[in-house]
């Protein structure tokens, strides 16, 4: 009976000491925790299969817009009331430039309710101009209350994208795949300068683009930039 005792005491105190020592030690990813997010229902699901059904369109969330406020700079700021960007639209998908998949994380979604409004307006415009095409592929914006979008968040860090001004869209590929462009001669440079031209017709403030694309606009607002042969990086005025 002493000998039970004395076991249960020690089982005991060795789950006290498992509970202290995962308290204490630090999170292993700077990473924000994982956050949930609705998925819209896709074409082909159950009802689908009934018999005289007709398959149901894809249904999209609608972008909830929250009067946001972007303070201090790109490279220096904040976010106030972020509106996310959804997973994915009629017109465009996300892409994690990390996980190297779609959709894009929810927590890398974030911008002002102009930045996102923006990227809809283009989206749209992309698809009128282009039809059949694939949908316009978006990368990061910001994080949900800005800041700093470094390294820390991931193998590719930004040095702006702090206070949801900044969107990166990824130029589409010659051979029609969903995915991003690895070489210079995988984009197409018909349509890539077809999205620079609505971002800028659109009032972006700057665009960035690859400085081995030959891609042209107006001086001051297009300008080439290296690491960037792959994606534009549009950025807007705050207001």
């Amino acid at each position: 009976m002493l000998a039970l005792c004395v076991a249960a005491i020690a089982a005991v105190g060795a789950a006290y000491a498992l509970g202290a020592a995962e308290k204490a030690s630090p999170a292993r990813s700077a990473a924000p925790p994982a956050l949930r997010e609705p998925t819209a229902p896709r074409p082909g699901g159950a009802e689908s299969g009934r018999a005289g059904s007709r398959p149901r369109s894809p249904v999209f969330p609608r972008v909830r817009y929250r009067e946001s406020r972007a303070i201090g700079l790109p490279h220096a700021g904040s976010l106030v009331n972020g509106t996310r960007l959804p997973a994915r639209g009629r017109h465009f998908a996300t892409w994690d430039p990390i996980l190297r998949r779609s959709p894009n994380r929810l927590w890398r979604r974030y911008g002002t309710d102009d930045l996102v409004r923006l990227l809809i307006g283009v989206q749209r415009a992309y698809a009128r101009r282009e039809p059949g095409e694939l949908p316009m592929l978006i990368g990061d914006l910001s994080r949900p209350r800005g800041g700093d979008f470094g390294i820390r968040y991931g193998i590719v860090g930004h040095s702006t994208h702090q206070n949801g001004l900044d969107a990166d869209v990824y130029y589409p590929r010659k051979d029609r795949r969903p995915r991003v462009p690895r070489t210079v001669a995988q984009v197409d440079r018909r349509l890539a300068q077809r999205l620079v031209d609505l971002f800028v017709a659109a009032g972006a403030e700057t665009v960035l683009v690859g400085p081995n694309l030959a891609l042209s606009g107006p001086s001051g607002v297009v300008v080439p930039y290296p690491n960037h042969d792959n994606h534009l990086h549009a950025r807007i005025r705050a207001r």
